[in-house]
């Protein structure tokens, strides 16, 4: 969730820095994986991440938006990290 966001000019470039709060997509998924949501049957709820939080873990990995996959695989890459763990709802491999 964005917080707060400052506009300013450095010389010529105009820098947007936004501020989010995580927070909340950490609880949401604490509060799946405890409830035991998309853990069993055929489909699993891997994780829960925030779509400005794809955006920035995109624009790292320099992929493009709408290189779908990807996308994907930059996912798949950070959830699978131990320093994302907390947005994990599901803890197998995929």
């Amino acid at each position: 969730m964005k917080i707060g966001e400052k506009v300013y000019q450095e010389g010529d470039k105009v820098i947007i820095q936004k501020v989010h709060n995580f927070a909340p997509a950490l609880e949401r998924a604490r509060q799946r994986r405890d409830g035991g949501h998309g853990q069993s049957g055929e489909h699993r709820l891997v994780g829960t991440v925030p779509l400005s939080m794809i955006w920035e873990w995109c624009k790292e990995a320099g992929v493009k938006w709408d290189d779908v996959h990807g996308r994907q695989e930059v996912i798949k890459r950070k959830l699978m990290s131990t320093d994302n763990k907390n947005l994990r709802v599901w803890h197998g491999r995929y």
